[in-house]
């Protein structure tokens, strides 16, 4: 059955891949090498670099010293080659708010700090919200489209073992950004693509 690539709702533009296609993380197989991998930091909203800036000292004692380190160099952010405003990287690789614990598994500091109620974000909004990326186009509409990563490809298989489409995993993500009404938007789309 053929489906559109694309549908609308309100001002976003969905890829419907996000609907038919799958994806559950693999952590076990992975390890979180997404905080590690690539060639700029996580994207960050306006008012997420407002937060890290601000609320740099509460969360900052759960950082490594080579994060903490290239923050104050750095700053909470940077803008990257793209001209898009992201996390900074330690040494040009991993993010420099990850963290790495005793079995080598690479977790979220600002996540835990989070937690425990020292950060008012959870993590960055994209990195929550993976693999679907959002991008503002220069009409001023939202599109969100799914990120294929060779490093997430069993996070693909198991998605599809398990059935869970891609926007089901990131429901509480989606939910977060764009509201319950969208979230049900996408729900009646999942129906009318696959009735």
């Amino acid at each position: 059955m053929d489906h559109p690539s694309v549908i609308q709702i309100d001002n976003i533009l969905v890829s419907t891949s996000i609907i038919t296609g799958h994806f559950v993380c693999d952590y076990p197989k992975c390890h979180g090498c997404c905080c590690v991998i690539g060639e700029s930091g996580a994207p960050l909203l306006d008012h997420e670099c407002k937060i890290l800036s601000e609320e740099f000292p509460d969360f900052s004692k759960y950082l490594t010293r080579e994060g903490i380190r290239s923050v104050k160099e750095q700053g909470p952010f940077v803008i990257d080659r793209d001209n898009d405003k992201v996390t900074p990287l330690v040494n040009g690789e991993e993010c420099a708010y990850s963290i790495t614990d005793k079995d080598n598994n690479i977790l979220c500091g600002l996540e835990i700090a989070h937690r425990e109620g020292n950060c008012s974000i959870r993590k960055p909004v994209s990195c929550w919200l993976y693999p679907i990326r959002e991008t503002t186009l220069s009409s001023g509409l939202t599109a969100l489209n799914l990120h294929q990563w060779h490093i997430c490809m069993d996070a693909y298989v198991k998605g599809s073992k398990e059935g869970i489409p891609v926007f089901r995993f990131v429901r509480e993500a989606l939910i977060f950004r764009f509201g319950e009404d969208f979230f049900r938007q996408l729900e009646i789309a999942e129906k009318e693509l696959f009735r």
